[in-house]
């Protein structure tokens, strides 16, 4: 598996709403896209956006960051969105998962 960390900052200017509606199709985008996991988003107290993509292999990875329409948004983010951003990409080395079992109320009476 591998793992892209995408983090941002909009430029103060940045039109917000187009901003939105090219994540969006992004977002349908890569999740139609071959080897695509999974996607979460969410802002940091400092303000970055935060992207976390999984893809099954790095081919995937290649081929979506190479996709066409994908090429022309990442166009558009350097010239018109982001006033800075950071990639890091990372294959899992190793990977643990642990869920807690949940105890009804009633069976602990």
């Amino acid at each position: 598996m591998v793992i892209i960390e995408f983090r941002s900052r909009l430029k103060p200017r940045a039109d917000a709403d187009e901003y939105v509606k090219l994540a969006i199709r992004m977002y349908e985008l890569a999740s139609e896209h071959p080897g695509f996991i999974s996607f979460e988003h969410f802002t940091a107290p400092d303000g970055t956006g935060v992207s976390i993509e999984h893809f099954e292999t790095m081919e995937s990875v290649l081929a979506w960051r190479n996709h066409p329409e994908h090429l022309e948004v990442q166009r558009r983010g350097r010239e018109e969105f982001y006033s800075w951003y950071s990639i890091h990409t990372c294959e899992v080395v190793r990977s643990h998962e642990f869920t807690a079992a949940l105890v009804e109320e009633s069976s602990r009476s």
